[in-house]
């Protein structure tokens, strides 16, 4: 397997509260995540680094995951540990005002593959030449569109796209939005929104099916992208090609 991460503050924001990272614990098992912080100060990266410091130090320790009931259990009882503990930080820190986080991480293992989310940061699989988004957006606007209040093409340019409905820090207990998704796949994307505001699926689809181009190599392009669109977020990226998958 390939893989390879990468995060930058973009054009606007003065600082970056994006975290990612993706972690192999003893049995070459993958964890991918990104985090997308939010509050004021600076606050935001303690939210996001939180998630990724915790869950990848803990995930690189074990010697495996288990089973998918295991994993499932596993990955919510550390999200609301550490949703406890960014509400916790922000109670004890008058300066962390609004303090929260997404999230959004893949499991890999030889059995099975599972996305999770909260908040607005994605994931997708890319399968037989096309890009798959697996979770939804817990965003106001996407809610909207379920309930069939909003087209999907209205919800595109919404004044309020980037509402959040659900994050962590935002609610005492939380839960994962938990997506089973066939193992059979070339290649897996996790993505904060200072991606997919910027760019279409098919957009970071045609970058990623680029032919002998290395992995870290286009996701630098998909970053340059954004930028050059105005960059007016931070921008996390983690990208994992299996093995005979994917271009690269």
């Amino acid at each position: 397997m390939k893989s390879f991460y990468i995060t930058d503050p973009g054009r606007v924001r003065e600082h970056n509260e994006d975290s990612v990272t993706i972690v192999k614990n003893k049995t070459d098992e993958h964890l991918m995540i990104v985090a997308d912080g939010m509050g004021g100060h600076r606050a935001g990266e303690v939210a996001s680094s939180m998630v990724v410091t915790h869950i990848g130090s803990r995930f690189s320790d074990l010697s495996t995951i288990g089973s998918k009931l295991d994993a499932v259990s596993w990955l919510n009882e550390n999200i609301n540990e550490i949703n406890r503990n960014i509400i916790k930080y922000a109670e004890e820190h008058d300066d962390s005002t609004g303090l929260g986080t997404t999230v959004v991480m893949a499991l890999l293992t030889k059995e099975f593959l599972i996305f999770c989310n909260i908040g607005d940061s994605s994931g997708f699989v890319l399968k037989d030449g096309k890009l798959h988004k697996i979770t939804k957006d817990h965003t106001l606007v996407n809610m909207l569109v379920d309930s069939g209040e909003l087209s999907k093409e209205d919800a595109l340019n919404h004044p309020k796209k980037n509402v959040l409905m659900k994050a962590l820090g935002s609610a005492d207990k939380q839960e994962l939005d938990i997506f089973d998704v066939d193992t059979e796949v070339d290649a897996l994307l996790l993505c904060s929104d200072g991606l997919t505001s910027m760019l279409t699926n098919e957009q970071i689809e045609k970058v990623l099916l680029e032919e002998n181009v290395k992995v870290e190599s286009k996701l630098i392009k998909l970053i340059n992208k954004c930028n050059a669109r105005g960059g007016t977020d931070n921008i996390s990226i983690a990208y994992l090609v299996k093995e005979g998958g994917a271009p690269n």
